[in-house]
């Protein structure tokens, strides 16, 4: 087996692994799929040309929301961007729905917030994991989550 081949089967394990959370982190910051399976790509993309030797499994976690949430930032930044208004195609108004309304509230949130909300409770990182990804002070991933949880309670609680 050729050194390119190794890099491939390494690469396409590595996808298989981390996929859902890349997704997940870029859905949650763009707000749709088409713009979510954009940054997917570019991030897996990032990843092949990729010349870091990752020591740990961890270590390729970390880079890997790094460069998804770094993705979607300059994603906001662009021109073509500033220009378009999105609106999230993926959230139905179901008043019924309770989980819409949550994700819904979470969507709404400023992306400061949204992503260590994300990294907290559907990635299960430690908050000192959280800022050492995001490059943060630990009490500034902790005052954020506090932040966003009292919009989120804010936001939700006439479902209380």
């Amino acid at each position: 087996m050729g050194q390119s081949q190794a890099r491939g089967d390494w690469v396409n394990e590595v996808v298989d692994k981390y996929a859902d959370m890349v997704y997940r982190i870029a859905f949650t910051q763009t707000k749709n799929r088409a713009d979510a399976d954009d940054i997917f790509q570019e991030v897996f993309l990032k990843l092949c040309k990729s010349a870091v030797a990752f020591e740990t499994d961890e270590h390729i976690k970390a880079w890997l929301i790094k460069v998804t949430v770094n993705t979607s930032r300059k994603f906001f930044a662009s021109a073509w961007n500033k220009k378009t208004v999105k609106l999230p195609e993926e959230l139905a108004h179901d008043e019924e729905n309770t989980d819409v309304d949550v994700v819904s509230a979470v969507q709404s949130l400023p992306s400061k917030y949204r992503i260590v909300i994300h990294l907290f409770y559907f990635e299960d990182m430690l908050v000192a994991d959280i800022a050492k990804t995001l490059k943060l002070k630990t009490a500034t991933v902790k005052s954020q989550l506090s932040r966003a949880r009292e919009l989120l309670k804010n936001k939700l609680k006439w479902r209380i």
